[in-house]
């Protein structure tokens, strides 16, 4: 293999592996009007989703939580109690936010699950506190969900609901206890009229209509109502509600945030969750206190009952008996067994209290109800913290069971810590019960001491005394109970909530986030560019033809000869009868660059040059060149003839108006003489052989002598004989022709001919089967910007012909019409 050879095959192994990012370039420039075309189409989307589009608003609040002590409270008032700290405040509140249960209270003082909407330019409107009326739901009766009904109002008094059902069933909401039912619907157009203020009671609609004072509603104006489902509507509004840090340096100031279409509806619903936070969490606050007030209440009572009781025993006996006289030193042992005796009773309170809370600890799994130790006198620090933390555990562990599923780890973990919490609550309850049992023990022995000193005297003053110290204890009883009672009630008026408003939510303009115009035409402006060059991408990837002549210089070293352009003909004798065309000047080119060809051959210039034109397939253009090839020498002057040789698909008798009956088969066989199968053609010094009948055996013939006889026979008579032969790329006839040429055209049809084609006649070329081989351009387009780098040697007149020339040689290039268009344009690209 010589150097030239190997490095035509190294041109042409790393030609069909690189990218060729520069013909990708002029692929894209010949498209541009596909590429803008794209682009105008992705703007006027962009703009018709902008204009379409609601608009998207979000707003603020700003709120407080605090851990506010209540102004009450002393070491002596240990109703209240801390409820974990700030920054577990915080967090509490945040998860709140996310609950259904809190949503569902704002939803429902708002009754945002009512739209009221009117017919705007693309959509329905929601005009909210702009409607000039507001309906009062039955919320014990259904209401249609889904389904805008119209509101048209007759005049002040009068207005009438329409609407036009297509299904016969629909679903309707109790608002009240928030079911649904099935109803059915009456298909069609609904009208009905009711008076402003009376009930209308449908099967689908159960409100009232009322007119905002000051509304002059104007005649036959149309608004719209439209019901939501409940649920729905919470869980939209639990989704997009948000809350976190307003700054770091204060983490216990939360910015709550909330977007939505409509920035009155927004502003509301901002405004009542921060006023329902606040309220629950006082709720919350004054449980301990509220539960505490109910203990003291029911204890009070049985006090009272036994102060009754102990003042009708003590009046009885004075009825019965004289009053005493009591000497000084008894009074004062009767007093001091009086203290004792109400230090015992105090004691025995505590431990009363203590067994009920034990068995209530024991017995029960709701501990929010626990009255506060400090009722009853127990000032024990870790039995006050220990309930104070499993009654705020288990308010924590409600305020979760709206949102959170029974048996997840946040609950398990409550559940946990109150377990634990309650375990060392019940040994402290435990330790000091038995405190209390031993100060029960030594109080009954000095009041059994002090007893016995009184035992002396005589029995109606004996009974006096103990119904005196009696009546005494139930009295500082009561006058306890009743201050404790106080002290809880003033801290339960006292407390305040520790959610405040620091700035309210407020439309002061602004606060729009989209739709992002700007970004969707930036969108739109790079989709609508990308997606044509993506596309043109893919195209000219998969893409194996051949379209300019640099495609061909790249993939291979045989020489181009000459272009030839497009040109529209009802025939191939372009030459002949269009000679002034750039067409046949394209062929004038290439005849001149054969005989520079001929000339550096030195062949004897005394015999006839024979010229061999083949192709790859079928289609591109063979017998095209042929006949204006012969064309072109006959008309310098120069005797040519025309050998059908191409004997398996005859085609170059039509042109000429002579029949095929006779050729070159007749001849080749013995039965015809060549003077019989030789024709003159209206064209001087043009003689032309057809192929004559299709043979069953091509290939043989074309192989036999008679043909080298003929063509060393023709040489002699002829200056210039023209072979139209059979596709190189698909039948062997051609090579075995290719021994009698003096030069070969090879023809490259651009857009049609394939790369790999190209592989064939480089291999043949290399190995010497092929010689004096060059390659003429079919179908050349000026404009088409593949062919840069080439064709400013090859003459002026053949690079600006367009159309389409003479389409014998080319059955598929007959579509017309719209589906011709099509094709073509594919075709380009």
């Amino acid at each position: 293999m010589t150097q030239y050879e190997i490095d035509d095959q190294e041109q042409m192994e790393s030609g069909g592996m690189t990218f060729d990012f520069r013909g990708y370039l002029f692929k894209v420039l010949n498209l541009w009007k596909l590429v803008l075309l794209s682009i105008g189409v992705a703007l006027i989307i962009a703009y018709l989703i902008n204009v379409r589009k609601q608009n998207v608003y979000r707003l603020d609040s700003l709120i407080s939580v605090e851990n506010d002590q209540n102004p009450f409270f002393t070491a002596n008032t240990s109703i209240s109690f801390n409820w974990g700290g700030v920054s577990g405040k915080v967090g509490k509140v945040i998860t709140t936010l996310q609950t259904r249960s809190h949503n569902e209270k704002v939803v429902d003082s708002l009754q945002f699950y009512i739209d009221y909407l009117k017919e705007g330019k693309y959509r329905k409107e929601d005009i909210y506190k702009n409607a000039p009326f507001r309906i009062v739901i039955d919320k014990n009766k259904g209401q249609l969900l889904g389904f805008p009904l119209g509101i048209r109002f007759l005049n002040n008094q009068q207005y009438q609901v329409f609407a036009n059902f297509e299904n016969p069933g629909g679903t309707v909401q109790f608002y009240g206890d928030k079911h649904t039912e099935r109803v059915s619907l009456p298909v069609g157009l609904f009208e009905k009229a009711f008076k402003v203020g009376e009930p209308v009671e449908l099967p689908f609609a159960n409100f009232t209509l009322e007119v905002k004072p000051g509304q002059d509603m104007v005649e036959n104006s149309e608004y719209f109502v439209r019901f939501l489902n409940f649920d729905q509507v919470v869980n939209s509004y639990k989704n997009t509600i948000s809350a976190g840090p307003f700054s770091k340096e204060s983490s216990s100031v939360l910015k709550l945030s909330l977007s939505g279409h409509n920035k009155a509806k927004i502003v509301d619903y901002l405004n009542a969750t921060t006023e329902i936070l606040s309220k629950t969490e006082l709720y919350r606050k004054n449980l301990y206190a509220t539960n505490t007030i109910k203990f003291i209440d029911s204890s009070l009572a049985q006090v009272n009952s036994n102060l009754k009781d102990v003042s009708d025993e003590m009046n009885s006996f004075r009825k019965q008996n004289k009053v005493f006289d009591v000497g000084a030193e008894m009074s004062e042992v009767s007093s001091r067994l009086r203290e004792y005796e109400m230090a015992k009773e105090v004691e025995q309170t505590k431990l009363n209290y203590l067994n009920a809370l034990e068995d209530y600890l024991r017995t029960k799994t709701n501990y929010v109800n626990i009255a506060a130790p400090s009722s009853v006198g127990i000032e024990e620090p870790n039995i006050q913290q220990s309930v104070g933390k499993i009654t705020a555990l288990a308010i924590e562990r409600q305020s979760l069971e709206y949102t959170i599923k029974e048996g997840s780890d946040l609950f398990k973990d409550l559940d946990r810590r109150i377990n634990a919490e309650k375990k060392v609550l019940l040994e402290t309850i435990d330790a000091t019960k038995s405190t209390i049992r031993l100060q029960l023990n030594t109080l009954s022995r000095q009041v059994a001491s002090l007893e016995a000193k009184l035992s002396d005297l005589p029995e109606d003053q004996q009974q006096f005394l103990k119904i005196q110290r009696k009546l005494d204890i139930s009295q500082e009883a009561y006058n306890v109970y009743m201050a404790k009672r106080s002290e809880a009630a003033i801290v339960k008026a006292a407390n305040i909530s520790d959610i405040t408003s620091i700035d309210d939510a407020k439309d002061i303009g602004g606060g729009l986030i989209g739709p992002n115009k700007s970004l969707n035409y930036m969108m739109a402006l790079m989709l609508g560019f990308f997606i044509p060059m993506f596309f043109i991408f893919v195209i000219y990837l998969l893409d194996n033809t051949i379209h300019g002549s640099d495609e061909v210089e790249r993939l291979s070293r045989i020489p181009i000869l000459g272009l030839i352009g497009k040109y529209r003909y009802h025939n191939n004798l372009v030459v002949y009868e269009k000679p002034k065309s750039a067409v046949a000047e394209s062929f004038r080119s290439i005849r001149s660059s054969l005989q520079f060809i001929f000339k550096s051959q030195g062949i004897d210039q005394n015999l006839g040059k024979t010229i061999l034109i083949t192709s790859s397939v079928s289609g591109e253009g063979k017998t095209f060149t042929s006949i204006n090839m012969a064309t072109v020498y006959a008309l310098s002057g120069k005797k040519t003839i025309l050998l059908g040789l191409d004997l398996r698909k005859p085609k170059i008798f039509g042109d000429f108006g002579i029949s095929n009956d006779l050729g070159m088969v007749n001849y080749l066989i013995g039965e015809n003489k060549l003077e019989e199968v030789t024709f003159h053609t209206e064209i001087d010094n043009l003689d032309v052989v057809p192929s004559g009948p299709v043979p069953p055996n091509p290939s043989e013939l074309l192989m036999s002598d008679v043909i080298s006889d003929l063509i060393a026979k023709l040489r002699k008579e002829y200056d210039v004989i023209i072979l139209d032969t059979p596709p190189l790329g698909l039948v062997t006839d051609a090579l075995q022709l290719t021994q009698f040429a003096d030069a070969t055209m090879f023809m490259v049809r651009l857009d049609y001919t394939k790369k790999g084609m190209l592989s064939l006649i480089n291999a043949k070329y290399r190995v010497g089967e092929v010689k004096n081989i060059s390659f003429v351009l079919n179908f050349y387009k000026h404009k088409t910007n593949h062919n840069y780098g080439y064709g400013y040697g090859y003459g002026y007149g053949y690079g600006y012909g367009y159309g389409v020339y003479g389409n014998a040689y080319h059955d598929g290039d007959k579509n017309k019409g719209v589906i011709g268009r099509v094709k073509r344009f594919l075709k380009r690209i």
